[in-house]
């Protein structure tokens, strides 16, 4: 009988395939860190049983409806706005992401962002390695305090929970906005459920960490910058399409608000001479939020039991449809 075959759209090591080629025909795309063409993507997918994207394969009705054989899309990621997920169900495709396993390395890297941002961290570090450090001064790089300081996170999934967690040994107040109230939450964490407007307004940290939908898009908008306090500090660890970045750049421009600390953006990669990448008040990530050796292993390792298991007639682990 021969095995299930799967196309993955970036170079995994060696470790990857041996692990798992005894029953699945793994075929590979051979860069690592450069995307999959569409003409090859959409070819292989015509061929085999299974999948494996990342964030930025688009996946859509056409190549769907091509894909004859095609069973299962696991994508490495928790989102999935590059996939068509109607199309899939339609045509019977099961669409699996990778839930749970990088909740905490992403709050690990959303406070760091944020701290980063505070305490102005990467300006810091640049003024050193271009010898700019001749003298001191007492408000030389001077930030901002980040103890028993207001955050206020948008989005209170595991990811934000996580985050306000590590919020608690800093001794902030934490708040949050979300579609449904926690109440198990507001008790272990302390937290405060309050409106999107009375968190933008009484914030010292705002954070999102909400998903990318028709409801979220440009969440951040002029509207929502206008009510940050002008000392507040804005980060986004979730989609960059959730930001109006025209208008946070205008914001960051006019002093409306302090600074931001950005790992996503509404077009990736970034050009090295967008705006906001040459604010000395913005900290920009390429997308690292999970990028921890461990927990990006945890994730191919659930990508593939996905696959193995949709491509055995069974069902997935973190299917996204039925």
């Amino acid at each position: 009988m021969s095995k299930p075959k799967v196309f993955v759209t970036r170079k995994l090591s060696s470790q990857f395939v041996k692990e798992y080629e005894e029953i699945l025909d793994i075929r590979m795309w051979d860069k690592e860190e450069e995307p999959v063409p569409e003409e090859i993507l959409r070819s292989q997918a015509k061929e085999v049983d299974a999948l494996f994207t990342v964030l930025g394969d688009r996946i859509d009705e056409t190549l769907l409806a091509e894909a004859k054989n095609l069973k299962v899309v696991a994508n490495m990621a928790v989102g999935y706005d590059n996939i068509d997920i109607d199309a899939a169900s339609k045509h019977g495709i099961t669409v699996a992401n990778t839930p749970d396993v990088l909740s905490e390395t992403t709050a690990d890297l959303g406070f760091s962002l944020l701290a980063a941002t505070a305490r102005r961290i990467t300006e810091a570090s640049t003024y050193v390695k271009e010898d700019n450090w001749k003298q001191w001064g007492p408000f030389l790089l001077a930030g901002t305090d980040i103890h028993h300081k207001t955050l206020g996170i948008v989005g209170m999934g595991r990811i934000g929970e996580a985050l306000a967690k590590r919020a608690t040994g800093f001794n902030m107040k934490i708040q949050y906005h979300n579609r449904s109230r926690k109440p198990e939450a507001e008790e272990k964490l302390q937290a405060s459920y309050v409106s999107f407007e009375e968190l933008l307004e009484t914030s010292d940290f705002v954070v999102t960490v909400v998903p990318f939908t028709k409801e979220t898009e440009e969440l951040f908008n002029e509207s929502a910058f206008k009510k940050m306090k002008a000392s507040a500090i804005f980060i986004n660890i979730s989609r960059g399409k959730v930001v109006d970045e025209t208008a946070l750049i205008d914001a960051l421009n006019h002093g409306e608000i302090k600074a931001a600390g950005l790992d996503v953006f509404y077009e990736e990669p970034i050009r090295a001479d967008h705006p906001l990448v040459n604010m000395d008040n913005v900290v920009c990530l390429p997308h690292i939020g999970s990028a921890s050796t461990e927990t990006r292993t945890e994730m191919i390792h659930l990508c593939m039991k996905n696959i193995v298991e949709v491509t055995a007639g069974r069902v997935a682990t973190t299917p996204v449809n039925n």
